[in-house]
């Protein structure tokens, strides 16, 4: 696996679920991975440590993706380590489901600042930090973002406007060599939702009726269609929003 060989990738919100099996599977092709973290320092440095004792190459860095100051010290981190950039994936994102008379506006800019802003915001600086030849943006979706379900009015709006920045921006990037694409996952065993539980239980059961292949996805599931997005295999799509789901909709 060497489809990401003399890559530089950073990948958001990567300290668990999966940001972690992004980072690890474009350790594995080959590129040098950056695994950005909010608070969870412990586990990002497990992920780093998983990838260089596999031979690959990684560092952590901590930085808050709605906040310009810490995704311009982010780049300018992951650039002194490895160079140019070559990928981003924008894995960052906090949901917290809820009827709608139980929403605030605190929790509503809690989760469009990370999901929406935090997008734009290091998107915006990827693009100065990309080489010559432009790059590959991985914008993380759901497949609420289309098919909400109920009490998740905040979370499924964000994911909805997370798919149109990247149309947005596959349409004006592009000219510059830039591919911005989606990945909209469905019910995947992460800690999130392990926290809600809905691993391992009865709720998981009553998910899994309404998966057609039977099963909660896997992180890995969707980090595989994250490495065909980074990779050279996927040099003429943009503005794409692929479902990982096993068929639920």
């Amino acid at each position: 696996m060497n489809e990401l060989k003399g890559k530089v990738a950073i990948v958001t919100g990567a300290s668990k679920g999966i940001g972690a099996a992004i980072a690890r599977q474009f350790g594995a092709a080959g590129a040098a991975v950056v695994v950005n973290y909010a608070s969870s320092k412990a586990d990002a440095d497990r992920v780093v440590q998983a990838i260089v004792r596999d031979g690959g190459k990684a560092v952590s860095i901590q930085a808050d993706v709605a906040r310009s100051g810490d995704v311009k010290r982010l780049f300018k981190q992951a650039s002194d380590a490895f160079g140019p950039l070559d990928i981003l994936v924008n894995n960052a994102g906090v949901f917290q489901f809820q009827p709608l008379e139980a929403v605030t506006e605190a929790e509503f800019h809690r989760q469009f600042d990370t999901n929406v802003l935090g997008t734009i915001l290091t998107t915006q600086e990827a693009v100065w930090n990309f080489g010559p030849s432009g790059g590959s943006v991985i914008n993380l979706s759901t497949i609420s973002s289309v098919n909400p379900v109920p009490n998740s009015v905040v979370y499924s709006a964000s994911k909805s406007a997370v798919d149109a920045v990247t149309k947005a921006l596959a349409n004006e990037l592009s000219g510059r060599k830039i591919r911005v694409n989606s990945i909209a996952p469905g019910a995947t065993a992460t800690e999130g939702l392990t926290a809600m539980g809905a691993v391992g239980t009865e709720y998981e059961k009553v998910i899994v009726v309404g998966i057609p292949m039977g099963r909660l996805g896997q992180p890995d599931d969707i980090a595989r269609v994250a490495l065909f997005l980074a990779s050279d295999q996927s040099s003429w799509m943009t503005g794409e929003r692929i479902t990982v789901s096993g068929g639920q909709r």
